[in-house]
């Protein structure tokens, strides 16, 4: 598939490119977010992360967002107390880009491994963390409320978010997986 052959597979070069490219994808997600609540609502959602936790769509239909939830969580299971807002404005946002990093790391290790995760590509991949992530986890972690609570708009909004992370984690990897094989090809 566009040369990629046997040989040029390295899932450890594989998952520290997807690292990278889940670390800008998120974060191209989060920017995403903050200019669709601009445009759509006219102005940012107030979460101790602002824009940089990329839950709008929660935090409209809700008043939360699961990166708080989830933060407060951990600080309840290790320093026994919840995160002061001022605290969550760094937790918040470090666990959506944490989540970002773990699932970019997951598809740079799965591309190198399997042609059906080549094929699906960037948007494919954005397509099933939305799925999995925003549809059958955060539900059942009690992290949202169930997705058939949602208006169409928040679907919407949500499923284009996770494009543009799937897109944006695949451009940036395949980036960093061209200079990992240039530098060792000419070594």
């Amino acid at each position: 598939m566009n040369g990629y052959d046997r040989r040029d597979r390295n899932v450890t070069a594989g998952i520290i490119a997807g690292v990278i490219g889940g670390l800008v994808g998120t974060w191209a997600m989060s920017e995403f977010q903050g200019m669709w609540s601009r445009v759509i609502d006219g102005e940012e959602p107030q979460s101790a992360g602002g824009r940089h936790d990329a839950r709008d769509w929660q935090e409209k239909v809700e008043g939360q967002n699961a990166n708080e939830l989830a933060a407060n969580e951990v600080a309840e299971h290790t320093i026994n107390r919840p995160l002061t807002r001022e605290e969550l404005e760094v937790a918040a946002p470090a666990m959506h880009y944490a989540f970002g990093a773990a699932m970019g790391a997951l598809y740079g290790g799965l591309y190198e491994a399997s042609r059906n995760v080549r094929a699906m590509g960037g948007t494919g991949w954005g397509m099933a963390v939305w799925a999995g992530a925003d549809g059958i986890a955060m539900p059942l972690l009690n992290l949202s409320r169930p997705k058939t609570e949602y208006p169409l708009e928040t679907h919407a909004q949500s499923y284009a978010a996770h494009i543009v992370f799937g897109v944006t984690t695949e451009v940036v990897r395949r980036g960093v997986r061209a200079l990992w094989s240039d530098r060792r090809s000419r070594s």
